[in-house]
């Protein structure tokens, strides 16, 4: 009964997170359309939730966050939706399996590694000051550098096509992304995951262990 009831906290605790990411996903501050890509704020639910609820909780998430990304770039296109919407493909059914995993695939990887990530250092016994800013900029650039990486791997030459430029030059505007996009995200993650994440982590874990 103790195992059900904890069990059941911890399915509740998720669904909460998971709601906080469809709300931010539906609104400005979640999603923030720029001229190449879209700015996100929705991985930092996602890192809070594998902090407090483990790496399994953490790619549920990530998942979730994938899925509303989808969503977004299905019914509001960019410049680069076509590598975050299986509709929107443009080289038929290799092209949208592409597009799932720079969407979802990737984003689940951001809860799973942060979760693990997290768990490694406080296995080590690394003071929680240290490790949650340092585990949210982590979680943030796995999400930049694997959804950048993989547009450049697999979507180089439409990315190029979308932007007017040589194939040459998609590297360097990856790197730009990642750069003057992906850092500041990051940056703010670090604190954001630091502030928010050690009053969560002191509740919600002291709610699942007695459950």
């Amino acid at each position: 009964m103790k195992t059900r009831k904890k069990d059941t906290r911890w399915m509740a605790a998720v669904a909460m997170f998971a709601a906080i990411i469809v709300v931010l996903a539906n609104t400005p501050l979640g999603m923030i359309p720029l001229v190449i890509t879209k700015a996100t704020t929705v991985h930092i639910p996602v890192i809070l939730g594998a902090i407090l609820l483990g790496p399994l909780a953490g790619g549920i998430l990530g998942g979730v966050f994938g899925i509303c990304s989808v969503i977004s770039n299905t019914m509001t296109p960019a410049l680069t939706s076509f590598a975050f919407s299986p509709f929107l493909s443009t080289t038929g059914v290799p092209g949208a399996l592409k597009a799932v995993w720079v969407a979802v695939g990737c984003r689940i990887l951001i809860g799973v590694v942060a979760g693990w990530l997290w768990k490694f250092l406080r296995q080590r016994n690394v003071n929680g000051w240290a490790s949650l800013p340092l585990v949210g900029f982590v979680g943030s650039m796995v999400n930049t550098v694997l959804v950048m990486g993989s547009i450049y791997v697999l979507f180089a030459q439409q990315y190029a096509a979308a932007k007017d430029v040589a194939r040459e030059a998609v590297f360097g505007l990856v790197m730009t992304t990642v750069a003057f996009n992906g850092i500041p995200e990051a940056l703010a993650a670090a604190v954001l995951v630091a502030a928010i994440g050690k009053a969560l982590l002191r509740v919600t874990r002291t709610q699942l262990q007695t459950a």
